[in-house]
């Protein structure tokens, strides 16, 4: 990736990042992305806890660099999330554009009883 995106990128989450907190009640729903992998992170920012995570690493078969595997991982944090007693989350796009794998991640966590 670009030095200069990436400087961009990381601006727009600082900027997120101020608004978006995760609280026990409403934990943080944070997405990481990589060429060739997708990351979600369930977070309590109180407490700096890592709750639940999920990735295409972890996922059998699946790649995540395209959309069905950004499903698959939202599908994956639903589920981990549901195990944790975590219902509603505040969602962290992590300055991507709510777009492709992202907008896929966050589809399939709605669609696995996220709230957000």
């Amino acid at each position: 990736m670009n030095v200069k995106r990436k400087e961009i990128r990381l601006r727009i989450h600082t900027r997120i990042r101020k608004r978006v907190e995760g609280t026990p009640e409403r934990p943080r729903l944070a997405v990481y992305r990589s060429g060739q992998h997708i990351y979600a992170q369930i977070i309590d920012d109180t407490k700096g806890h890592t709750l639940a995570s999920a990735s295409s690493l972890k996922a059998d078969g699946v790649k995540g660099a395209n959309v069905e595997g950004a499903a698959s991982v939202g599908k994956l944090i639903a589920e981990s999330a549901k195990a944790a007693g975590v219902e509603r989350v505040v969602f962290d796009r992590g300055g991507y554009l709510y777009h492709g794998r992202i907008k896929a991640l966050a589809d399939a966590a709605r669609e696995g009883g996220l709230d957000f």
